[in-house]
C-alpha cells in the first residue's frame, strides 16, 4: 500500500449530468399523462340538461359547432359546403352509425337548423345532442 504525498490531480470541472437526465424524464413522463387529459376537443359552453345520457369516451365521429358557426369534424375545421361530403366519407367506415353533436348553447337556432340539413342530406339518421347535467341549483 503506498500513499502519494505529492497532489497533483487537477480539479474536474464537468457538470454531473445524471440528476439533469432524472429530471427531465420525469418532467416527460408528466406530460405524456396530462396532454391527452388537456385535449378534449373544441371549447364550447354547451347547454344544460337534466336527464342525460354519458357519451361514449371515445366516439368516431363528432361535430362541434361553436357560437359563431365555425364547424369541426372530430377536430378538423369543416366548412359548410364541405360538411355533407365529409360526413358520408366518415359513415362508409365508421362502425357506430351515430353522429354525437356538440353545439355552442349560445348558437342561433337558424344555424343550427342549416347544419341539420347538411346532416339529414349525407343519410345520417341517427344524431346524438351533448348537453352537460344540470345540477341541483337550477343552473
Amino acid at each position: 500500500m503506498s500513499i502519494s504525498i505529492r497532489r497533483e490531480e487537477s480539479v474536474k470541472s464537468e457538470p454531473n449530468v445524471v440528476p439533469l437526465c432524472d429530471v427531465l424524464l420525469v418532467l416527460l413522463i408528466i406530460f405524456m399523462i396530462v396532454t391527452p387529459l388537456v385535449q378534449k376537443g373544441v371549447d364550447l359552453r354547451l347547454p344544460t340538461a337534466m336527464n342525460t345520457i354519458r357519451m361514449p369516451e371515445n366516439p368516431e365521429v363528432v361535430l362541434y359547432i361553436k357560437k359563431d358557426g365555425t364547424m369541426y369534424l372530430n377536430q378538423d375545421k369543416v366548412t359548410p359546403d364541405k360538411l355533407q361530403s365529409m360526413l358520408e366519407e366518415m359513415f362508409m367506415s365508421a362502425t357506430d352509425k351515430k353522429l354525437y353533436l356538440r353545439a355552442d348553447s349560445d348558437l342561433e337556432y337558424g344555424k343550427l337548423v342549416e347544419v341539420y340539413e347538411f346532416i339529414r342530406g349525407a343519410g345520417i339518421e341517427s344524431i346524438a345532442v351533448i348537453a352537460d347535467k344540470k345540477t341541483e341549483k337550477g343552473d
